[in-house]
């Protein structure tokens, strides 16, 4: 043979992804960033190496493609990574204390930052700017929750925004108030944010730009070959543009422009309009891509602002949709009509059906469409019965993070409680809707949570926590094996972001994206996920991770 490979990865187990699991070949050869054939290692040695092909030994370890995450949040995970980590800490006494060395190490800065933290922090639920300010009296700080869905402002960030007891709600979230006195609290839920966050400085472009770049450092340390933004700003684009033009965007980018609701459906064609202009340019980029918009059915459980089709426990309330169904049903079959892919954060069981109606809708109202439509519904926490098989129906992609699931008596106990038995029986179904014949797309939501995939395999095959809580696993019934959970991060993810015929699958001519594990967690089975790591990550046949383990 007179070609010779680039990169041969040979010694490993090869699990192809999508239809076919587990392939029965120990090598593949890589040249000009495609995977260029894939077989038995002995072959491979033989016919593909050459003077300067690198060859890679897996050392028993699993091949897979690489991690595509199909919502996740780059840019503002990256200008968070200095701020104050909060998650998973389990109670008041335990956040101060990260807030105060944190504020210590810094005493200069003129805010003091953070997020992570978990509603079952605090007593009720819910913070009070009083824990705040015993840490942080003088200076304004801001803790933004770990979904991102309400925010903790201590008195000095209340005054600067000038929130009272006179402060009207705006309409699209809510300032907690003391029944007694009708003062704001500190905790302020969705879009009350913005009140105190318009007042915190922006970062520099420079800044920016760096902290991206120190993250896809981190992402490939992770296996992750790909991420989808699921909230990219207008302003947002030019980052992502100088990133690919210095040939720093070593991970496939994917992002989502907002859909927000107001305003006029003709002003809705003028956005679509100069978000053609914005990013029409971008549509099925190698290494950046654009054509999908991301907009909100409802808010989140825990802050009791998502939308259920019944109250929620010992209220009247059913949550706070985001749009009027008439208005979304508008919204999305303009955006369907002009051939625009949309995603729609839902997770109450009404913001869902709410969200699988405008797909269905839109369907109806533009026949000439091509039918591939591939919208998607993101988060999907505690669905309707009925809803289930619904995806499958109607093409639709289920967009799940199943670290979302962590059963932690922390981060579940006021998740369940709030709906009850029966609906929580419901939660994060992502064995239902595969079985129903849904496609099911794996990403992290970071910053929400941590972006590790390896994590979330756990949640979505054990239904535990990472040291096993519960013993028998949380709605077991939901368990995926680890071939669904693997290929719903691989060939799922990329399906979901018109890249299956790319990436997402180890087959030749495809895009040489993946990674090796150190061990064969399909051979070893669900105990072996935690304790894994990522030895080699390869984009487009590059090597850009490698641990001590393979050096």
């Amino acid at each position: 043979m007179s070609e010779t490979a680039d990169l041969l990865i040979v010694g490993g187990r090869l699990f192809i992804g999508g239809t076919e699991t587990v392939g029965a070949a120990s090598a593949i050869a890589v040249q000009g960033g495609r995977i260029a054939w894939i077989g038995p290692r002995d072959a491979g040695l033989r016919d593909w190496r050459g003077p300067r092909t690198e060859v890679i030994d897996a050392r028993g370890g699993l091949v897979t493609p690489g991690f595509d995450d199909a919502h996740i949040h780059v840019r503002e995970g990256a200008v968070e990574l200095d701020h104050v980590d909060l998650f998973q800490l389990a109670s008041v006494v335990e956040v101060q204390a990260a807030i105060a060395a944190h504020v210590a190490a810094d005493p200069a800065a003129p805010w003091a930052l953070g997020r992570g933290w978990l509603y079952g922090a605090f007593p009720g639920g819910m913070p009070d700017r009083a824990q705040l300010d015993a840490i942080v009296p003088a200076r304004p700080a801001f803790m933004s929750c770990f979904d991102g869905h309400t925010g903790w402002a201590n008195t000095a960030a209340l005054r600067l925004a000038g929130i009272d007891r006179e402060t009207a709600d705006p309409p699209d979230g809510v300032i907690v108030r003391d029944p007694a006195t009708g003062e704001a609290t500190g905790a302020l839920k969705e879009g009350a944010q913005d009140l105190v966050t318009r007042h915190i400085p922006r970062p520099t472009t420079t800044f920016t730009l760096d902290a991206m770049r120190r993250t896809i450092g981190k992402l490939h340390a992770a296996g992750i070959t790909a991420v989808q933004e699921a909230w990219a700003l207008p302003e947002d684009i030019p980052l992502w543009r100088t990133l690919r033009d210095e040939g720093a965007l070593r991970v496939r980018a994917r992002l989502a422009l907002p859909m927000r609701p107001g305003g006029t459906l003709e002003e809705w064609r003028a956005t679509l309009d100069g978000y053609d202009g914005l990013v029409g340019d971008l549509r099925g980029g190698e290494w950046l891509d654009a054509g999908i918009l991301k907009t909100f059915a409802d808010g989140v459980i825990e802050a009791r602002t998502a939308a259920m089709l019944d109250p929620y426990v010992d209220d009247t309330s059913t949550g706070r949709p985001e749009w009027a169904a008439e208005d979304l049903d508008a919204f999305v079959a303009e955006a369907d009509r002009r051939g625009w892919q949309v995603e729609i954060h839902a997770i109450g069981d009404a913001g869902i059906g709410m969200a699988l109606d405008a797909y269905g809708r839109a369907t109806v109202a533009n026949p000439a469409r091509d039918p591939d439509r591939r919208h998607r519904v993101e988060h999907i926490e505690a669905i309707a019965a009925a809803d289930i098989a619904r995806f499958a129906k109607l093409g639709v992609v289920a967009s799940m993070q199943p670290y979302h699931a962590d059963p932690s008596p922390n981060q579940v106990d006021v998740w369940a409680a709030n709906i009850g038995p029966e609906r929580a029986g419901r939660a994060w179904s992502w064995g239902s809707i595969r079985r129903a014949g849904g496609v099911l797309a794996f990403g992290s939501d970071w910053p929400v949570v941590p972006f590790d995939p390896l994590i979330a395999l756990n949640s979505a095959v054990n239904r535990q926590t990472v040291d096993g809580f519960p013993h028998d696993g949380w709605l077991p019934s939901e368990r995926l094996s680890i071939a669904d959970a693997l290929t719903a991060y691989g060939h799922g993810s990329a399906y979901a972001a018109y890249a299956d015929g790319r990436r997402g699958t180890l087959r030749v001519g495809g895009d040489a994206d993946l990674v090796v594990l150190d061990r064969d967690i399909l051979a070893e089975g669900p105990s072996s996920i935690i304790g894994t790591t990522v030895t080699l990550t390869v984009v487009a046949g590059q090597v850009v991770h490698r641990s001590e383990a393979l050096s």
